[in-house]
Parts: structure tokens; sequence; C-alpha cells
């Protein structure tokens, strides 16, 4: 039997699809179902239901799975007890991440990932939306919203501080702001509440009900250009506003969010070298990066 044929066999029984499966091999979907109909040939019985919604395991497919799987997980243990093969991880990992976590802090890291891997291919999807693992638009996913069930592996990532932030030219066309209760009568850059993809992001409910809300965006990154060329005051990360020499921390002693990323993978991709690789790897960068993103508290005031 082809170990080939059966890797190409417990990636399709994973995905379910043939494009998901390619995709996370690194091969074109014909060759997915090449190395299938070939493994199927050799046993001389079909592991598949070919089906409208993608592909079901027959009775065969689900008695080889377990088989198959305790065969990488073997392969997995060699791989660990021998570094010089990491060098071979090959293969394609997607991941999902929120717009400004990927944008700002994974981006730059990824390259470090690149050099130590040379044959692994990652796709990294920052969106300024929730990336669906139930969907297969990832195999990572980083988030804000801890899944109550589902069959993931979760792990909380990290935290994170958000502060109330305003430009320099802002702050001084408008008197000195020292309590709450004057933010009523600012402008407000905010998220779009309809398109809000989660109830964590609903930070100016928590702070006050603003008379005047002129600019709405998806974009957290957008939102901070904004403030930064005047438009009003926003809640920004702070790993985002940092870099901005445009912005000031308002209310600074007073207003401050804690929010968590939370890191999510399909339970059935956990024993896979490249996905444990590439998860273990985002635990080391966000676990380097606490300093940017839970920033020592201020003891002034930066109005």
């Amino acid at each position: 039997m082809d170990w080939e044929q059966l890797r190409f066999f417990l990636e399709l029984a994973r995905a379910g699809r043939l494009v998901i499966a390619a995709r996370r091999m690194d091969v074109d979907h014909t060759t997915v179902s090449r190395k299938v109909q070939a493994l199927e040939k050799s046993l001389g019985r079909p592991l598949f239901l070919r089906e409208h919604e993608g592909y079901k395991l027959t009775e065969a497919g689900r008695a080889l799975l377990p088989q198959v799987e305790a065969m990488e997980s073997a392969f997995v243990g060699i791989s660990d007890s021998l570094p010089n093969l990491g060098e071979q991880l090959s293969g394609h990992v997607r991941i999902g991440a929120t717009e400004g976590y990927s944008t700002l802090l994974l981006a730059e890291h990824l390259a470090e990932l690149g050099q130590r891997f040379a044959h692994l291919k990652v796709d990294l999807l920052a969106l300024p939306r929730a990336v669906q693992l139930s969907r297969n638009e990832a195999d990572i996913v980083i988030t804000l919203e801890r899944p109550e069930r589902g069959p993931f592996i979760i792990t909380r990532l990290t935290d994170y501080a958000l502060h109330l932030y305003g430009s320099v030219d802002y702050l001084a066309q408008h008197p000195a702001i020292t309590e709450r209760e004057q933010l009523r009568e600012h402008r407000f850059v905010s998220y779009v509440d309809d398109l809000l993809f989660s109830k964590e992001l609903m930070f100016l409910d928590e702070l006050v009900k603003p008379s005047s809300a002129n600019l709405r965006s998806t974009s957290i990154l957008a939102q901070q250009q904004a403030v930064a060329a005047g438009a009003g005051l926003a809640i920004l990360p702070a790993f985002a506003a940092r870099n901005e020499p445009r912005l000031r921390r308002v209310l600074a002693n007073d207003v401050s969010f804690t929010r968590t990323f939370w890191m999510l993978m399909p339970i059935e991709l956990k024993d896979i070298a490249r996905m444990r690789t590439v998860w273990n790897f985002l635990r080391e960068q966000a676990a380097t990066q606490q300093s940017v993103l839970l920033p020592p508290a201020l003891h002034k005031e930066e109005t």
C-alpha cells in the first residue's frame, strides 16, 4: 500500500472536498482525485461516496481511516525525535485572523516561519470579519469569540489592550477632556453596527453614548487612519496605535479595555506536522509580543 496515496486519502477524509484537500496538500484537485482513485483500485473497493455536498466515507473508508491516522501519528513521533526532518516540512496552511492582528503583528513574523521551512506555504486571511472554521475557510483561526462547542482545539492565545485615542490636532481644537461625561459632546469613529462581527467590539456602549458618530467603518485600520486625520475619537488596539505619531491617548488613567484572542484548529488536524508546527509558532510569537499587546499602564494623562 502506497503511503503517498494514504496521505491523500486522509486529507480528503478530513476536508470532505477535493478543492480543500488540494489546497492543504498544495496540489491541484485532480492530483487528489487521481491518488484516491489509485488507492481505491489497489484495494478493490470504493472508499468515498461522491455526493453533491462533498466526499463521504464508505464503510470501507471508515474502517481504513483509524489505521491511517495511526500511521500518521507514528510518523509525527518520528519527526519529533529527529529534528532534521523538520527541514522537509511542506504543504499548505491557511491562517485566518482579525485584520489588525494579521496586518500589524502576524505578517512580519510569518516571514521568519518561511525562512525556517522553505517548503511550507502559508495563506494569511487578514479580514475585518470572523473567519469560519466550520466552512473550511481556514485551518487555524485567531478570533475574538471562544466557541461554546465544536470539534476544535482551542487555546487562549493572548489578551490585548485597547485605549481611547484622538489626534493631536483634534484634541488641540477642543477643551481638555478630564472626565468621561465630557465625551458625549465629541465625535466618534466606530464600527458599522449591523456589520459588527463580534460583540467583543461593542466598546462605546460601555464607555459613553456619544451624540455624534460621523464616521463608521468595518475596518479597524481605516478607523485609525480617520482618527489620525482628525475625524474624532475612537477606541483602538494599543498594538495598532503605538506607531502612529499623530495619536494621543485620552483619559489614559480611566479608559482602558482588555480583550482576548482565541486560537482554534479542527481537532482532526492536530496530528498533522505542518499544522502543529504553525500552531506552536503562533503561540510563541504571541508570547514574545506581550509588551506590545499589553503595554505597561500610563501614569499621567496624554490629552
